[in-house]
């Protein structure tokens, strides 16, 4: 927090427009619309709500809008980046779809394009891919857009970890037929909660609006004619974001300093940080790490416990998240993909050489196809990465992460 943030909450308060309208509304839909380059920008309560009502949006293109009581992807097939946060694909869950996950590559640890392309042959009815840019570096866009052309497929962008990061000198958030953002409390500009949805499409932009705000008519009265949400954000939360937005540059250098050190002072073990195009510019979100395969202890984990042996040399991501948590210092796992949900545990997953159900989770080898994202998984964690954390914080975590390798 800058001091801004109050600033802006303050004038809410003090002018009583403390609901889902106001100027800071106003201005963050102009501030982030400027910033990106869209056309237009719809402020929501969170990032989850603008993913559904772009995964709504883009169901209702392509196949008509339901009858009441079903969603616009009934019985529909969509094809989600598999390892990301449940709330890039749980809207199309929401929308009655059913997620088919594409599996990673390792240079970006985004969506798999030669998956993707397999994914099409083997479902070459589906018409909407939900990809996610993990932990604020971009995903290969080219190659991605490329197949979703030739496809004749939509695609929703959730550029949510990634505000600030570009592709080739193009800012996320505007490739998508339609993307979103999220200011949740982690997130690199933060509102504590709230997101946007973006669009070049006016009719697109008032349909977001008018679902958003209850799908309420245009009538001296309630009148209702299609189902509507509570999903536009607060005055408040506006205020919060409107404070933030002038800081996004200097968040991105501070994340970027904390990624450079980490990168050049544990160079010498046998790990490898999370990776990106060098014709590409992240905005260093989360820095995270993977160990090499040949430095991994025994490690094995359940639905939600984790048990290792320590071996001279080698480490693994349960024994630095529990040595950091020693000292104080939160770590993460990486996100476990989706395919590994209990609750996607009988949707489809496709690798580069098609279906990957039934794979094995073993370590392999990054010449190897099946199960990238499983394998991430297994080896990788985030490290400590807050904007507000110290030289000296942060070479206390080098130090912690280096004593787990002897």
């Amino acid at each position: 927090m800058h001091g801004d943030e109050r600033k802006w909450t303050d004038d809410a308060i003090r002018k009583n427009w403390v609901s889902t309208v106001g100027e800071n509304i106003n201005e963050i839909e102009r501030m982030i619309a400027a910033k990106t380059g869209r056309q237009y920008t719809e402020a929501l309560s969170s990032g989850t709500a603008a993913l559904h009502l772009a995964v709504k949006l883009c169901g209702e293109k392509l196949y008509g809008q339901p009858k009441v009581g079903h969603g616009a992807l009934e019985g529909r097939r969509v094809f989600c980046s598999d390892m990301t946060f449940d709330a890039t694909v749980n809207p199309v869950a929401y929308e009655g779809g059913e997620a088919v996950f594409i599996d990673s590559e390792y240079d970006t640890w985004n969506m798999n394009p030669d998956a993707l392309e397999k994914a099409f042959e083997i479902y070459p009815d589906v018409r909407l891919v939900v990809l996610a840019h993990l932990y604020g570096t971009p995903a290969k866009m080219s190659e991605l857009q490329a197949i979703c052309k030739k496809h004749d497929a939509l695609m929703v962008e959730d550029a949510a970890e990634s505000f600030g990061a570009t592709y080739r000198g193009q800012q996320t958030g505007t490739f998508g037929d339609v993307s979103i953002l999220s200011f949740n409390g982690n997130k690199i500009i933060t509102g504590s909660s709230g997101g946007t949805l973006l669009t070049d499409s006016e009719v697109d932009a008032h349909k977001v609006r008018k679902w958003s705000t209850q799908s309420r008519e245009d009538a001296p009265w309630y009148q209702h004619e299609e189902l509507g949400y509570n999903y536009r954000m607060s005055n408040i939360i506006a205020g919060i974001v409107r404070g933030q937005l002038p800081y996004l540059e200097e968040h991105i250098s501070q994340k970027k300093a904390i990624y450079e050190r980490y990168r050049d002072e544990l160079e010498d073990l046998p790990v490898k940080m999370n990776s990106f195009n060098p014709d590409d510019t992240p905005n260093y979100w989360l820095s995270c790490l993977i160990i090499d395969p040949n430095a991994m202890c025994r490690q094995v984990r359940s639905g939600n416990e984790a048990l290792y042996i320590s071996e001279p040399g080698k480490s693994c991501p349960t024994e630095i998240l529990e040595a950091l948590a020693a000292f104080n210092a939160e770590g993460r796992p990486i996100w476990k993909p989706m395919h590994m949900q209990p609750v996607y545990r009988m949707n489809p997953f496709i690798t580069r050489d098609g279906n990957g159900r039934g794979r094995s989770n073993a370590y392999i080898q990054e010449s190897a196809a099946p199960d990238v994202g499983a394998d991430i998984f297994s080896r990788g964690l985030c490290l400590p990465s807050d904007n507000k954390m110290t030289d000296q914080e942060q070479e206390n975590v080098i130090r912690i992460i280096r004593a787990c390798f002897r």
